[in-house]
């Protein structure tokens, strides 16, 4: 969820003409070397487990975790090649598809939504209490035309409140908990581990669960990589898929990960061990991640439908 940057992000390097990070392989893969897009943010603790469990090594595999400043940049540098792999929101991922910015493949899912893990909060005087209350409303949201302003669409829509009049202010997450408690906004669009700051450092309160419902588990974001990538790395991109799929299946576990949240998500300890994680995936299926894009053509992300299944490199049958 906070990956959801806006569909071409800034970064280092452009569409075009990124230095292609050259490596041979080992015997097990064709490029043992990988630069993989990441944030800091706790969805991708499978992604650091793996790198410091030695998942990755054991597949031949030596993963550089690259930091992005939010999921669009770390996209355009997918695409550009200056990275094999890398994590982002499914909304710019299909949006790119979409629009025929990139072709792009699924290598593997990430996360979905579970209650209370995505909510509408709004300030202690704010007057916001209810869903009715958000009609014509300041909301924030992570960017326009990210995967947030879609949930606050959507999740207004359900609970039939109108949502064209609504002011939509793009600020930061780590920018939501202070901009409620100074009256900024009426009600941002918080995941964690902000939701959680945001309740114990403004005095937020839930207003509408936008995860709920109809959207209940829809998927939120996975790892990707342009086809040319995947056609040259077949055995690269099964050797990274075995390790996340093991790296999921530990990290169901949460005290598995808790301890890394601090290290990578830059959360203290408390934080860390209160917040509410959404639900690990490794597997793509084609049929639930079709969700998001029949979304996005819902509501104008998009204008035409996207094969989801034509995307979604299937995993070597173990």
């Amino acid at each position: 969820m906070a990956t959801a940057g806006a569909l071409m992000g800034s970064s280092g390097c452009g569409l075009l003409g990124g230095a292609e990070q050259q490596s041979s392989g080992n015997g097990q893969v064709e490029k043992a070397n990988l630069r993989v897009g990441a944030l800091p943010t706790a969805e991708l603790a499978p992604l650091y487990l793996a790198a410091e469990a030695g998942h990755f090594q054991r597949e031949g595999l030596n993963v550089e975790i690259v930091p992005a400043s939010d999921g669009g940049a770390a996209l355009n540098s997918a695409i550009g090649g200056d990275l094999d792999i890398t994590f982002s929101s499914y909304v710019p991922i299909f949006a790119a598809q979409a629009k025929g910015v990139a072709n792009l493949k699924i290598v593997a899912d990430c996360m979905s939504a579970v209650p209370n893990s995505c909510l509408i909060m709004s300030g202690p005087n704010s007057g916001v209490r209810t869903a009715q209350d958000l009609a014509g409303k300041r909301i924030a949201i992570s960017g326009p035309g990210t995967i947030s302003e879609l949930l606050v669409k959507a999740s207004m829509k359900a609970n039939d409140v109108p949502f064209d009049k609504v002011q939509m202010v793009p600020l930061g997450f780590i920018n939501m908990p202070n901009a409620l408690k100074a009256g900024q906004v009426d009600a941002a669009m918080v995941v964690e581990p902000f939701l959680t700051l945001a309740a114990r450092d403004a005095d937020a309160v839930p207003v509408l669960d936008t995860t709920a419902g109809p959207l209940e588990d829809l998927p939120l974001g996975g790892y990707v990589s342009n086809s040319e990538f995947a056609e040259k790395n077949p055995k690269t991109v099964a050797a990274f898929q075995r390790a996340m799929t093991a790296s999921v299946a530990e990290a169901q576990d949460r005290a598995k990960i808790e301890p890394l949240l601090p290290k990578f998500a830059k959360i203290d300890k408390e934080t860390a061990s209160i917040i509410t994680l959404l639900k690990l995936n490794a597997r793509a299926d084609a049929t639930r991640l079709q969700r998001v894009p029949r979304l996005m053509l819902e509501f104008g992300y998009i204008s035409k439908d996207v094969d989801v299944a034509s995307m979604i490199i299937k995993p070597p049958q173990s």
